[in-house]
């Protein structure tokens, strides 16, 4: 068996907890925390004291935590407007890094990482934790065994109650471009997983009616171009007073050529098919079985495997900037009510490197 990995975990409270409580002690057979970085003090006590680590393995402050604890990898939970201070110190100290998502806040901060992920050599996997779900894994499912036919365009929808000011984590509420930052980000890397290509071009806005729950952007529409000839419309919404489409309840329907593959917030996925004589027919596919994992317990174990001298996991930093190139590509594209070309985004930054 391979040699335990130790973590340093830069976040402890919000998502962070889930990690230290929920996901990691899956894995305490391969891994474990050996440091623990979090601002707020009283959430590093009651996480350290959790995790039976000693006032030595306790931060304030993450740098510190880089000078002083030797670890093989960095786990990064925290607001992703400090993304780039974590990954530049984890690429320094030489510490692979495990992510959430979105690789940073700003385009020019998911640059910097991955310049400092290429030039330090480390290995970095960003969490899209939405592929790897039942409901997706088996829409996958029907459109490779060719059940549509060839895949034509793709409808995507996020709509999700966040009325009441902090219902989504205050920092969320607060920041500029929620929705994409910290929304669309997951359903644009599933727009690229669902049919197998990159995005090209992208156009449409985001914006904020007025509500005073956010203070930034809330609400999204974008039609998007992607490499292999399919189009995708995506519609986001925080401000849902109707029909919900929330976290692992998100709407896709992939139209092909000889029928239509769709998951609602019921959670199952139907097969449409029409014919003149019978009309509609709808049957509903039974869920492919995650194994030995779904969502974020599939990211930490393909990490983990990657590690141990693994494959190469689908949602490396290389692959993930793909993703991050068509958030920020949608904010470009609202704010100057032009068209983006996506694809020469990312171009310019791998030719950088």
């Amino acid at each position: 068996m391979a040699q335990k990995k130790r973590c340093l975990m830069i976040g402890a409270g919000g998502m962070a907890h889930g990690w230290i409580r929920h996901f990691f002690p899956n894995f305490k057979d391969r891994m474990e925390i050996v440091g623990l970085a979090e601002i707020r003090p009283e959430v590093l006590k009651d996480q350290g004291d959790f995790l039976g680590l000693a006032d030595s393995q306790r931060f304030l402050n993450m740098d510190d935590a880089f000078g002083k604890v030797e670890a093989d990898f960095c786990t990064i939970v925290i607001p992703p407007a400090h993304h780039r201070q974590a990954a530049v110190g984890a690429a320094e100290q030489g510490m692979d890094i495990l992510s959430e998502k979105p690789i940073a806040d700003t385009w020019e901060d998911c640059v910097a990482i991955y310049q400092a992920v290429q030039k330090s050599g480390i290995k970095m996997q960003i969490v899209q934790n939405y592929r790897f779900t039942p409901r997706i894994l088996t829409v996958k499912k029907v459109i490779n065994d060719g059940l549509i036919g060839e895949p034509n365009y793709i409808m995507g929808r996020f709509a999700a109650d966040y009325r009441i000011r902090g219902a989504w984590g205050m920092f969320r509420h607060e920041i500029p471009h929620g929705l994409m930052v910290e929304g669309a980000v997951h359903h644009f890397d599933q727009i690229r997983n669902v049919s197998g290509a990159d995005c090209q071009t992208i156009s449409g806005w985001d914006w904020n009616p007025g509500h005073p729950s956010f203070d930034g952007e809330c609400c999204g529409t974008y039609v998007i171009r992607m490499s292999n000839g399919m189009f995708a419309h995506y519609e986001g919404n925080g401000l849902e007073a109707g029909w919900q489409n929330s976290w692992h309840r998100e709407f896709y329907r992939i139209e092909g050529i000889e029928g239509a593959v769709l998951v609602d917030s019921d959670d199952k996925v139907k097969l449409l098919k029409h014919s003149r004589d019978r009309g509609v027919v709808t049957e509903e596919v039974p869920l492919v079985p995650a194994t030995p994992w779904d969502g974020h317990n599939a990211i930490i174990c393909q990490f983990l495997d990657w590690l141990d001298g693994g494959p190469e996991p689908p949602t490396v930093l290389s692959d993930n900037m793909k993703t991050a190139a068509m958030l920020f590509g949608a904010v470009e594209a609202s704010e100057t009510n032009q068209s983006v070309d996506v694809a020469a985004k990312v171009q310019r930054v791998l030719k950088s490197v």
